[in-house]
């Protein structure tokens, strides 16, 4: 294969310079005339019944333009997973009852936001109190009172995955465990808190620009709930200040935003305090992990049986996605002859859990990886080894859920072994020192239409000019991972052009092509990409065509398009500059414009994506054994994401991932009362800041996928996995404190080291 010219760069992201200097605008910098701000009332009970809700006294209130509850509203159900209309369980605003506290009741729009938080507390809503339910144990209990009537027992979802034969490969195991782990609810906490302005055209259409991951996704779910056509309303994704999976579904100040602009005439926007986003936004799922593991004595898997359930607030939100995928994740990595899953999503009265950076893998990995670790030292064997004995490779094949294409997991394990000295620090590091290995798998997108759509899972079109530019169309939505900076780099590599010869124009509905289904699930190099490899494609025919009719070129040359020409390979006498080349098209063609729409959906590959990524992270860390403080000493990270389309953007990726695995080991938690959220700021809920990461080294293991773009595949939600327990696994290294149930907290440290220190597994 040729040196790639674009792919492999360190290219300067796409938005950095209007980062830098303040000129990128957020949805809550943009501002219209007439503008009328929103404000939302939210319920103070987990669980009651809606009596009556009295909206008079806020309604005359001056400076007030307009007040709604659910009894205004079109009383459509809606949720992403329209596949399954069963599982569409949200109404913009509660209709019949609220089910967590943070529940959204009324809304209010007004002349400025003192005006429209001084309506609020005008409201007066009478609720029936019901008991409420705060842990799944409770919620399926079989006197529980139904959250949702139509939900025997609070279930709204089981998944199932068998194959091979579990009870007969614990028979004939050598060494067989049982643990149950529990994870717990984690914020995305991205800085930018979410905002919807809504416009009303003088068609009676309606403009949204949004904070969101998924504008496809947004515009169909609010056409449906505002009993729309599709096409009549229009998304559009400023830049966004992260996500993480918390910005992938329709909310209600997206509706309310839109609905009360419709009723008014005027523009409308809503923007979220740090408090309601802590208190009502979605969350990573709590799970309660049940895994039995079965080895033979030299460290071979036999059989996994692995129980899951998920504690899913009060809506179904991407629940059903998480069930699904934590029971494919626990398949992942190793090869299990024998596996079977049960997973449930369980209704209970708390904020509801949804899609969030790893979706589902953090909480079944943190189990596996655990395991791993404690049968390894039952056994004798080295973690390191033990892995590598087990490792999947390109070939393997899970029954019902995926065939590993290009895999570099052995690869990653050896390079993490090999940078942090593995084996001598292993042996050698002393009290309150200690090293841990954590390894993971990740999606590269998903194959199943669960949002049933019609469209491709990913489209682009390129426009090019005779100038010598191209205009690059995609609804690839960019919140901060840097996409566009990549699809401009494929673009640019399958083109031959430089970067400043790329415009690009992403995420809106009316301008963009339909459809792409948004930022989640690590989808969008690898799809998105292939949209744009196959419309360059389409480009470089035409223009190839027209190169050898021009200089009746005998077929046997290979074309190329080259630092900004298009020519046969070896005779670049016979070649011209790219935008004489497309110039050419068009006076062959009466002026016709040099257009290709590309698209890709992936084909059926298994059940579950069309790639993998691997990896392996080790962390090194310090205990102060007096207080069970944990200062994470260094990480070092090796991983498999193909090709790597941009290593500055994939390094800052990975460091994102570290970030969030961090807080996820050792310092995130929610504190709840009765379903109430009580650290609503950045100061009680403690997230690591840039002052706490770890210094660390990373490893591309470079393989080529041949189903991504330039043979890339996924590499940011990945490294979300394996940070936690690699950190436990070091904390139990240190101190002899095994821990089950995140996060590690000092506390725990300490009873575990006084309950008997260093002691087996």
């Amino acid at each position: 294969m040729e040196p790639f010219q674009m792919i492999g760069k360190d290219v300067p992201r796409n938005d950095a310079r209007a980062k830098a200097t303040g000129t990128a605008a957020y949805a809550d910098d943009l501002k219209l005339p007439g503008m009328l701000h929103g404000r939302i009332l939210r319920s103070p009970l987990a669980h009651a019944r809606i009596l009556h809700i009295d909206t008079s006294r806020a309604e005359a209130l001056t400076g007030v333009r307009c007040v709604i509850t659910g009894q205004d509203i079109p009383q459509v159900k809606y949720g992403n997973w329209r596949l399954f209309p069963d599982t569409q369980d949200e109404y913009a605003l509660a209709v019949d009852k609220v089910r967590f506290i943070g529940d959204e009741v009324a809304a209010v729009a007004a002349v400025d936001k003192d005006t429209a938080q001084e309506a609020l507390e005008l409201i007066d809503v009478e609720y029936e109190e019901l008991p409420g339910l705060f842990d799944v144990e409770s919620a399926m209990a079989g006197d529980a009172v139904p959250i949702h009537d139509h939900c025997r027992n609070n279930t709204s979802v089981n998944r199932k995955i068998a194959y091979g034969d579990v009870e007969k490969g614990f028979a004939e195991s050598d060494y067989v465990r049982e643990d149950t782990f529990r994870v717990h609810a984690v914020s995305h906490a991205y800085l930018e808190p979410c905002s919807a302005l809504a416009q009303l055209d003088l068609d009676g259409r309606i403009t949204l620009w949004t904070s969101t991951q998924v504008p496809y996704i947004v515009q169909c779910l609010l056409a449906s709930t505002l009993e729309m056509r599709e096409n009549d309303v229009r998304v559009i994704k400023p830049y966004v200040g992260g996500g993480f999976g918390g910005k992938m579904e329709l909310r209600t100040w997206e509706f309310c935003a839109a609905f009360m602009a419709k009723r008014t005439g005027r523009p409308v926007k809503f923007t979220l305090n740090r408090e309601e986003e802590f208190l009502a936004g979605r969350r990573r799922h709590p799970m309660t992990i049940h895994s039995k593991v079965g080895f033979k004595k030299d460290g071979a898997l036999v059989a996994k049986d692995l129980k899951i359930t998920l504690d899913g607030g009060a809506y179904n939100a991407m629940g059903p996605t998480a069930t699904f995928l934590c029971g494919n994740f626990g398949a992942m990595l190793y090869r299990y002859p024998n596996y079977a899953f049960y997973g449930r999503h369980v209704y209970t009265n708390k904020p509801p859990a949804s899609a969030m950076r790893g979706f589902g893998a953090p909480q079944s990995l943190y189990a596996s990886e655990i395991q791993m670790n404690m049968a390894a030292e039952a056994l004798g064997i080295d973690p390191v080894d033990i892995r590598l004995k087990n490792a999947q490779k390109s070939g393997d094949k899970i029954p019902d859920v995926a065939t590993i294409s290009s895999c570099g997991f052995t690869e990653s394990i050896q390079e993490v072994a090999r940078m942090s000295d593995w084996k001598k620090k292993r042996a050698s590091l002393g009290p309150g020192r200690g090293i841990g290995i954590g390894c993971y798998s990740f999606i590269s997108g998903g194959v199943f239409n669960w949002f049933n759509t019609q469209y491709p899972f990913s489209a682009a079109e390129v426009r090019a000019f005779s100038d010598g530019t191209v205009h690059l169309l995609t609804m690839a939505s960019d919140i901060g991972q840097g996409s566009d900076t990549a699809l401009k780099q494929i673009l640019a590599e399958e083109l031959g052009l430089r970067m400043e010869d790329i415009r690009i124009t992403s995420a809106d509905t009316a301008m963009t092509p339909q459809a792409d289904l948004g930022s989640w699930g690590s989808r969008v190099t690898l799809m998105a990409g292939n949209a744009v490899v196959d419309a360059a494609r389409k480009i470089k025919e035409r223009l190839f065509g027209a190169l050898s009719a021009r200089y009746n070129l005998n077929v046997i040359y290979e074309m190329e398009c080259r630092e900004g020409r298009v020519q046969p390979k070896g005779r670049p006498d016979r070649g011209m500059s790219f935008g004489e080349a497309v110039a050419m098209v068009q006076k062959a063609s009466r002026g016709e414009p040099l257009v290709a729409r590309g698209s890709y959906t992936p084909r059926d590959k298994g059940l579950v994506t069309p790639a993998f990524g691997f990896g392996a992270q080790v962390a090194e860390v310090e205990v102060d054994r007096q207080t069970g403080l944990v200062e994470v000493k260094k990480m070092w990270t090796a991983h498999d994401c193909g090709t790597v389309i941009n290593p500055k953007g994939v390094e800052g990726q990975l460091a994102g991932s570290i970030q969030m695995g961090l807080g996820y080991a050792l310092s995130e938690q929610f504190v709840m009362e009765e379903g109430r959220t009580l650290n609503t700021n950045f100061l009680d809920y403690k997230m690591p800041t840039a002052l706490d990461m770890p210094p660390g080294e990373v490893v591309h293991v470079e393989t080529y996928e041949p189903e991504g773009p330039m043979g890339a595949k996924e590499c940011g939600e990945g490294l979300a996995s394996p940070t936690a327990p690699a950190i436990s696994d070091a904390v139990y290294h240190a101190t002899g404190y095994r821990c089950k149930d995140l996060p590690i907290t000092p506390e725990k440290i300490l009873e575990g080291m006084n309950a008997g220190g260093k002691k087996k597994s």
